[in-house]
């Protein structure tokens, strides 16, 4: 699997990112904000993603929305706290929060991607 990750804090991009690698994915790809990745590109080559809700003070709704259209799976991992407005937007998508274990993580993405029964989680 090819996973994006988007993710602006530098340690937990590098610790999702190997964890993604010690699971199984072939590639993994992390932008630090939106202007280094574009959603066409994202739900063209991508498998998976997995989002955080906040880039750099910047909300990532209107990018997670474009890959919902293009049927990539995905999981929210954030430390932002108004689950609500994501639960009413991507009602079938697993928002995992911050900080979070390393196998909810990816727990999280295997369901997403089909792999597993989803949960929702928080």
């Amino acid at each position: 699997m090819r996973i994006l990750v988007l993710e602006d804090e530098v340690l937990i991009a590098m610790d999702v990112e190997q964890l993604c690698r010690d699971n199984g994915a072939a590639d993994v790809v992390v932008a630090r904000n939106l202007a280094e990745i574009d959603a066409d590109r994202a739900a063209m080559e991508f498998h998976a993603a997995i989002v955080d809700v906040m880039l750099d003070g910047t909300s990532t709704l209107d990018f997670a929305r474009h890959i919902h259209e293009h049927n990539v799976p995905f999981v929210f991992a954030s430390g932002y706290t108004d689950f609500d407005e994501i639960f009413a937007a991507f009602p079938d998508v697993a928002v995992i929060g911050k900080p979070y274990s390393g196998s909810d993580l990816v727990e999280a993405v295997a369901a997403a991607a089909g792999r597993l029964r989803a949960s929702r989680r928080v």
